[in-house]
């Protein structure tokens, strides 16, 4: 394990991308109600806030100083309405604000997983988990919090203080002057920030996304890293992401920290402005003590949305960050060839699925497919990497009901056949036909209908053995139990406490590795494929399991196309034919007698095998 290289996030995009905000706008644009709701909110809003230093201007000068006290104390129930009436629109402003974000978030998660699931394999080759998982959540609260702190009462905002100079400027336009004096080192100080705090939220996203992919390496492989006692080394790994973290974190602290106090500082010498050449207008006369309050009321209510600006602005920058990073996953290229999916059965729905209107097991492709005769590989090249070719020049047939075995050394390239036939990776060169028609021409949902996958390392859901067998699909639920009794899994399952309905914990640690197997057979059976592919599927079962599974696939095989990848020779000797690849390409082929009279790579594989 280890950190740095493919777990490196790159920190990429411009200061201010347009383009990224327009993207964004997409997602609001289904409730352009509750933003409209929310926009028509902040005038009042405003109006609330501005009327409320004013009423003080008038009590003062029309009433305290004079020493009438007649219609003061309906000045201060009007006061204090306008103090009610702000709250509970801002009450009202923030709970549509933050509706409307729980609304935009959950749009995008969606969209993220639905995109993911349609990402070629070798994405996934190259990408580590914890940066994905950092995408879909962390990266996505991120635009949440942007929400809470309230992009649309910006607006707002803006208004506040458009209408807080617009009134001081009537009031007094001297003092107006002097006390906006501070709003240029204001400007510069924000705009010195801005891109020093962008580059920063930038550098903790990515050492965030590191850190997570660390952790999810590490916590998923605890078992070996505890039995060859890495702890302290892993401890050190994770002492140094986790330090990088915190030390990209101090950078935006510091630059928050000081605009906050600069806004802060700005704002008291405002004051002491107002004071000194106030107080010198009021004993000129040339103002009121009323004004010189209200220009103080309005003072502070105009730095408090300055100083809220400056937090938003440092939410924003890290929404800006986020939306690159999002953005960039979302622009990634799918694999081709992908159709909607429907939607799987929830529990409840599975639970109350009516299976004896379901169609049995049959001896035929799925979903009124006509069958395929003839599976071709034709002069196939492909390389995981550049021109590091595993396959070289590849050709097989394979017809309808034959049952084909791939032998060969490790890394020969056996399993790459199976994955370039389910398209989980696309040819370099060559093609791959069924009855002459490029694979690349069906959309992948009908091409993977057609094939049932066994693999060597079975990966088993968290939920129930019932959910992990029918994965949600109608038709798989209703076969479940005679496909669980044909690879003889019911054997196991029908003792436990809760049968088809036990639970499964995460990848399936409740479970031996041998059933874990036998339920991912009974997967496979369950959906009732044309085209089977056990890959090495038999290896992690126990011999009497390993005879029951090949017994009940006998009478799954027949009639359907098998490909076999096998380390066990024992298990594939009634093979039609076996094909013994060797450095990618293939050596030799044909029954296993005739390769044994031959004495070939596939004898001396067997000979390996059986030589005591």
């Amino acid at each position: 394990m280890h950190f740095g290289g493919i777990y490196e996030d790159e920190i990429v995009g411009k200061a201010y991308d347009r383009r990224l905000l327009g993207r964004f706008l997409r997602y609001l644009a289904p409730y352009r109600v509750l933003a409209v709701a929310s926009l028509l909110l902040l005038p009042l809003i405003a109006a609330a806030k501005l009327a409320q230093p004013w009423l003080l201007k008038i009590a003062i000068d029309g009433h305290i100083v004079s020493g009438k006290m007649a219609g003061l104390p309906q000045l201060a129930l009007w006061y204090f309405c306008l103090i009610l009436a702000d709250g509970f629109l801002t009450y009202l402003e923030i709970y549509l604000l933050q509706l409307m974000g729980q609304k935009v978030m959950f749009d995008m998660r969606m969209d993220l997983f639905s995109h993911i699931q349609r990402l070629p394999s070798s994405f996934f080759d190259r990408t580590p988990t914890g940066s994905l998982v950092t995408r879909v959540t962390s990266d996505v609260e991120a635009l949440g919090e942007m929400f809470t702190a309230g992009i649309i009462s910006i607006v707002g905002d803006i208004l506040v203080l458009v209408g807080i100079v617009a009134i001081m400027l009537w009031m007094n336009f001297k003092l107006s002057l002097v006390t906006f004096s501070v709003l240029p080192v204001l400007l510069y100080i924000v705009f010195a920030f801005r891109n020093r705090m962008r580059t920063s939220f930038r550098e903790v996203r990515a050492r965030l996304a590191n850190m997570n992919s660390f952790l999810a390496e590490c916590i998923g492989g605890m078992a070996v890293v505890q039995l060859f006692n890495r702890q302290e080394t892993e401890q050190r790994k994770f002492s140094r992401l986790n330090a990088a973290y915190r030390d990209a974190n101090l950078p935006v602290i510091t630059w928050d920290a000081a605009l906050f106090a600069a806004v802060e500082a700005l704002s008291s010498v405002a004051v002491g402005l107002i004071i000194w050449y106030g107080g010198g207008e009021i004993i000129r006369g040339a103002l009121t003590f009323g004004a010189l309050v209200a220009f103080i009321q309005y003072i502070e209510k105009f730095f408090s949305p300055v100083r809220d600006l400056s937090a938003k602005y440092s939410i924003m920058q890290g929404a800006m960050a986020a939306l690159e990073r999002i953005f960039g996953l979302l622009d990634m290229e799918e694999s081709p060839g992908e159709i909607p999916l429907n939607p799987p059965l929830s529990k409840g729905e599975a639970a109350n699925a009516n299976h004896d209107a379901l169609p049995p097991l049959t001896k035929g492709g799925r979903g009124g497919f006509t069958h395929v005769e003839t599976i071709e590989f034709r002069d196939v090249w492909f390389a995981y990497n550049d021109d590091d070719y595993v396959l070289k020049n590849f050709n097989l047939t394979i017809r309808r009901g034959e049952k084909i075995a791939l032998v060969g050394e490790t890394g020969g390239g056996k399993t790459t056949v199976t994955r370039l036939l389910s398209r989980l990776y696309d040819v370099n060169r060559g093609s791959i036909t069924m009855d002459g028609r490029d694979i690349c021409e069906f959309p992948l949902q009908e091409l993977r209908k057609r094939i049932g996958v066994i693999l060597q390392d079975p990966f088993l859901f968290t939920g129930t053995i019932a959910y992990n067998i029918s994965l949600g699909d109608r038709d798989a639920q209703g076969r479940m139990e005679k496909a669980a009794a044909m690879v003889g899994a019911d054997r196991f399952i029908i003792n436990l406490p809760d049968q088809y309905e036990e639970e499964v914990r995460e990848r399936g640690v409740n479970f031996s590795v041998g059933e874990r197997q036998l339920i991912s057979f009974a997967r496979a059976v369950a959906f009732d494929p044309e085209i089977l592919v056990l890959d090495e599927a038999t290896s992690n079962v126990d011999s009497a399991s390993e005879r029951l599974i090949q017994d009940g696939l006998k009478g799954l095989l027949a009639g359907r196309t098998s490909l076999v990848v096998a380390h066990r020779l024992s298990t594939i000797s009634d093979a039609d034919r076996i094909v013994v690849i060797h450095k990618g390409e293939k050596a030799e082929e044909g029954r296993h007698e005739e390769l044994i009279a031959n004495h070939g790579l596939y004898y001396k594989l067997y000979q390996l095998q059986f030589k005591d």
